[in-house]
């Protein structure tokens, strides 16, 4: 029997490679991951680490961003179902292979629908077809080494302003949660769209 991983490391960088591994998939979408090493943790991403069913569950850093070039990605640590955590883990990695420039606009969307994600581009699901490609790969890698963290019962912040963007423009306001939760996001006074606001992936 194959020793399971006991570092969460470990887990990722054995995600990417083999038959089923994420650099196949990639590659097989056509949206191949050029860089040679990506670093993937679990850790906090740099904002939006706890907000109950809006929180941010992953971030990409591309190698611009990093002093040695190498791109970087953290996956929450309140993540612990190892289809879940790979899940997020492909839409992270679909800015790494895009550019972390393009934000979620159209370069994203075509890479991710390719790989299978589906929904809202800011906040992806899988489709049927990927949570299989998924499960056979979780089956392969064996039990995720990580114990879901609880954020519950830390005091709110109350005085946040909380970021609003339009998807379309990228046109970004910020209002307190109170406005939001009492008049919904805002109209973008560009596009005279609905924004969206607590964006859950990086």
């Amino acid at each position: 029997m194959k020793k399971p991983h006991t570092l969460r490391d470990q887990w990722f960088a054995a995600a990417l490679t083999g038959p089923h591994g994420l650099r196949a998939a990639f590659k097989d979408a056509g949206h191949p991951l050029d860089a040679e090493t990506i670093r993937i943790s679990t850790g906090f991403p740099s904002r939006g680490a706890g907000r109950g069913n809006k929180q941010t569950i992953g971030q990409c850093w591309d190698q611009a961003r990093i002093k040695d070039n190498i791109c970087q990605i953290y996956i929450s640590p309140v993540l612990a179902d190892p289809l879940k955590v790979l899940g997020v883990l492909v839409h992270e990695l679909v800015h790494a292979a895009v550019g972390c420039q393009h934000g979620h606009k159209a370069p994203f969307k075509r890479a991710a629908t390719a790989l299978g994600l589906t929904g809202k581009m800011t906040s992806t699901t899988e489709s049927p077809e990927l949570v299989e490609r998924l499960a056979v790969l979780a089956e392969r890698l064996g039990p995720y080494p990580h114990a879901a963290l609880d954020l519950t019962g830390r005091k709110k912040q109350t005085t946040r302003m909380i970021k609003t963007e339009c998807e379309p423009c990228g046109y970004i306001a910020r209002l307190s949660r109170k406005a939001i939760d009492e008049h919904g996001a805002p109209i973008c006074p560009s596009c005279m769209d609905q924004m969206t606001a607590d964006v859950v992936n990086g």
